[in-house]
């Protein structure tokens, strides 16, 4: 590992530690040459997935874009952002687990619903008008019927 600092590329680790999720290593590094030191991560390499959307384009997986589907569907409602956070890390786990490359962005959508179901009803209402596109109120009157006879 190359020394940010002077260059060199003989560097000694120091100290190494998983991450709380234990999917990544700290590593804690100095160098011979200067004697400074510095922090490096090491991440497990994965493969990389298509989203196959419903107009069948294809684009590449964007975590950010499922964090940012499931943070406005529970906006304003008591999910803490580590739940949120869980949940996303779940579906990516499965989906990468899956060993698929491309992947239909409606089965990623069910998994959120499904898995929203169980943390907030309100959220995954609000989820399932938006990607399921309810066209009137009738729509949303029916998938809340639905959760209502679940119970």
């Amino acid at each position: 590992m190359r020394c940010p600092f002077c260059n060199e590329d003989n560097t000694k680790v120091v100290d190494s530690r998983p991450s709380d999720e234990n999917n990544l290593i700290r590593r804690r590094r100095q160098c011979e040459a200067c004697g400074k030191r510095f922090t490096t991560y090491e991440k497990i390499e994965t493969i990389p997935l298509v989203i196959i959307k419903k107009d069948k384009t294809r684009e590449p997986y964007n975590r950010n874009k499922l964090m940012n589907g499931v943070v406005r569907s529970c906006h304003k409602r008591s999910v803490s952002m580590s739940q949120i956070e869980g949940l996303v890390d779940e579906i990516e786990n499965s989906l990468y687990n899956s060993m698929k490359k491309e992947i239909k962005s409606k089965d990623i959508g069910e998994k959120v619903m499904e898995r929203l179901k169980s943390i907030d009803e309100v959220a995954y209402v609000r989820f399932a008008s938006i990607y399921r596109e309810f066209k009137d109120i009738n729509t949303f009157m029916d998938e809340l019927k639905k959760i209502l006879n679940d119970k």
